[in-house]
């Protein structure tokens, strides 16, 4: 009996133990060989994963001060399939929208889709309504994206949230479904329009830019802004931030409930640029003086770009974060071209164009040689005049004085087109500079071979056009600045640079630019005495009587230069004005380059702007403050710009300079074949697309339904009133 008995209770512990061990294993085998399958299948709460854009970085002057920063902004995002699914839980079915598209066969189709709007306005516009947050939006712009992303991408409703409103917000943000606020970056361009050409502007981020492999291991990829246009483009890698990771919690019914972990973004690195923003506010609005133009000031001891600046111009601002179509239409349709930048574009550099071909003529020999004007030279049976009746024979310093077209033909011609394409080879001319800026066109100074590919013989008379810088001969202002720096440092010639280094936030050195010389011009041939005789010649274009540019004769430094008078094809703007210089003659620190467009001539229209920006700078150095404040657009006009004078300039020394000495352009269009007379110029062929803001339309329209906030609660103030 008792035997039997213990038996019994012995298999019941066995059996106890073995189901036990049972559950234990399964136990092990649920939580964790096999956990990641079943928590999967356990509802309850899940994590979703953010990514959060970079901190770009700041762009400086080449002294630190800050040209561009970021400012903290807040964004108010719709999670579109958050708000369907809370709309469904109170209605039966979602509204319907139809609309109609073309097929690729160009059959009309009938399309329907959820009314997205219709469960927005119910579920999350009286939540919105009751903080005063809603805004006039564009109901296109919310239907297309619900239709291209499903809501898998948050809709950014409002990107205006200041931080009051920011804080009403998560102070009441209960029961507002998909509802949520997010901290970014607003680029921010300090002083306006100032230096517009060079910083560029920015794009909202892309997603459809960014590769699928980049989005990997994020729930919402929010993407960074980036730029399109100047410095913000070319050095976008460096400015961009590094990204961070914000993991959120979702309970058992989909909601938010918290933070679980946040990796903060970090800022990008910091760009300094050569540029000092005080030159650069002087030049800008010394070009304020004509309606359309650009100026280029380099230091010929290392080729940093000082400033550079075109008129009219533009406000990055208005881009930021999406530019109305309005103001977009009012940019690009604008016949001036406010967004085209004219310094690094190019124009028949008329006169200016001289100095290349003078040194060229130092390669032959030519330089030593008198030639003279004859009031022109024969080439066929037609005659190519000079801008004077008669010059009288020259040397190549009294030929640069007076602008002496008819010793150009023959200079060029016994120097040969060969050295001439050597020369400017050397000087970087007929290609990019490489400075670190978009849009920079490349120009053109012809030869043999490309004159062969447009159908023609080279002649003599090709020769001399590009000898006075006619015909399809092109040079940027800024290639001609750096061409005016080769000539004062003694044949350096350095490659234009505009950025200066790229600093991290911690002061570490990403990115340090030197330098780069090209060429020397005098281990290529040239002797020091050729280009101090070139120097000489500019110098006496300013200082000597009868020389081309008397108005740019200065009191504060000796400044040398040499002026340009183009022709065009366009009978409606029949000239260019150029004026290049440096300062001061012995150790030069200047060069400048400011070409207006229509122009009547170098010395009236361009030299009184060269000459008041170098007076400025030398003033500065002097210890004249300049304070450089934000700048508004600057206007564009069509008029012809016959002179220019600024507040007390000493207008009685111009009276007394030879008026009869100012270069006039030359009719050389029976010299140009047809095919050459009009040149593809197209202003805005390039231009960054930017983004655009959609118009709001009729239903986007709010109007009066923002109520006043509810007052905060403030403990005892029924007793106050009271008493």
């Amino acid at each position: 009996m008792v035997t039997h008995f213990r038996f019994r209770l012995y298999f019941l512990a066995v059996l106890v133990m073995a189901g036990f061990s049972l559950l234990v294993y399964r136990l092990y085998r649920i939580q964790v060989t096999d956990y990641a399958t079943w928590s999967a299948r356990v509802p309850g709460s899940k994590f979703e994963s953010v990514r959060i854009p970079g901190i770009r970085g700041e762009i400086k002057d080449r002294n630190g001060l800050t040209l561009v920063d970021s400012t903290p902004t807040y964004e108010l995002q719709f999670d579109l399939r958050e708000i369907v699914a809370a709309y469904l839980k109170t209605h039966k079915r979602l509204p319907e929208y139809t609309w109609e598209r073309f097929d690729s066969y160009g059959q009309k189709e009938i399309k329907t889709e959820t009314d997205i709007i219709a469960v927005v306005e119910a579920t999350v516009f009286p939540g919105l309504q009751d903080q005063g947050l809603l805004a006039d939006y564009s109901t296109s712009a919310m239907r297309v994206h619900f239709r291209s992303t499903r809501g898998v991408v948050p809709f950014t409703f409002r990107r205006d949230l200041s931080f009051k409103e920011f804080a009403r917000f998560a102070e009441n943000n209960i029961g507002i479904p998909g509802v949520t606020v997010t901290r970014s970056g607003r680029r921010r361009y300090l002083y306006d329009s100032l230096a517009c050409h060079i910083l560029g502007y920015m794009n909202l981020a892309d997603p459809d830019q960014v590769p699928a492999e980049r989005k990997q291991g994020f729930n919402y990829y929010v993407g960074d802004d980036y730029g399109v246009m100047g410095i913000e483009k070319t050095m976008d890698h460096y400015l961009q931030g590094k990204p961070g990771k914000l993991i959120l919690e979702r309970d058992e019914k989909n909601k938010f409930v918290g933070e679980v972990s946040r990796t903060d973004p970090e800022p990008g690195s910091d760009v300094y640029l050569t540029i000092d923003a005080r030159i650069q506010m002087v030049v800008e609005q010394s070009l304020r003086k004509v309606g359309r133009g650009a100026a280029v000031v380099i230091d010929p001891r290392n080729g940093d770009v000082l400033a550079i600046a075109s008129v009219p111009s533009f406000n990055p601002n208005v881009f930021i974060p999406e530019v109305r179509i309005d103001d977009w239409k009012r940019y690009t349709e604008d016949p001036t071209s406010p967004m085209f930048s004219r310094a690094i574009n190019p124009y028949s550099p008329g006169s200016t164009g001289k100095i290349p071909v003078a040194l060229a003529g130092c390669l032959s020999g030519a330089c030593d040689r008198n030639f003279s004007c004859g009031g022109g030279a024969q080439y066929g049976n037609k005659f190519m005049k000079c801008w004077s009746s008669g010059h009288g024979t020259l040397d190549l310093s009294s030929a640069i004085k007076v602008s002496c077209n008819g010793f150009f033909y023959r200079y060029a011609n016994h120097t040969g087109i060969r050295n001439i394409q050597t020369m400017t080879n050397l000087l970087g001319l007929g290609r990019t500079t490489g400075i670190e800026i978009t849009g920079e066109n490349p120009g053109n100074i012809p030869n043999p071979e490309w004159l062969r590919m447009q159908g023609l013989l080279w002649s003599d008379a090709f020769t001399a056009l590009v000898s006075i810088g006619q015909g399809a001969t092109e040079a940027s202002p800024l290639q001609m600045a750096s061409v005016t720096a080769s000539v004062a440092s003694g044949g350096k010639v350095y490659q234009p640079r505009l950025v200066r280094k790229v600093v991290d936030k911690d002061s570490t050195m990403v990115k340090d630019d030197k330098p780069i010389l090209r060429h020397d011009l005098t281990l290529e041939g040239l002797k020091p005495e050729h280009i101090e005789l070139v120097k000489r010649g500019m110098w006496r274009v300013v200082n000597e009587a009868g020389g081309t540019a008397g108005r740019a004769k200065s009191e504060l430094t000796t400044l040398s230069g040499k002026t340009g008078t183009a022709q065009t094809a366009n009978p409606q703007q029949p000239t260019n004005a150029w004026f290049i210089a440096f300062a001061p003659y012995d150790v030069p620190e200047l060069a400048i380059c400011v070409f207006v467009e229509n122009g009547n001539s170098g010395g009236g229209a361009a030299s009184p702007i060269a000459k008041n920006i170098i007076d400025n700078v030398m003033a500065m150095q002097k210890g004249a403050e300049i304070e450089v404040t934000a700048l508004p657009e600057a206007i564009g006009r069509t008029d012809r710009v016959m002179s220019v004078a600024f507040e007390g300039s000493d207008v009685a020394t111009f009276a007394q300079a030879d008026a009869a000495a100012e270069e006039s352009a030359v009719d050389v269009a029976a010299f140009v074949p047809d095919s050459l007379q009009e040149r593809n110029f197209r202003p805005l062929s390039g231009l960054a697309q930017p983004t655009i803001k959609e118009n709001t339309d009729t239903r986007g329209r709010v109007g009066q339904l923002n109520s006043n906030p509810a007052p905060k609660f403030r403990p005892f103030q029924w007793l106050k009133k009271k008493r």
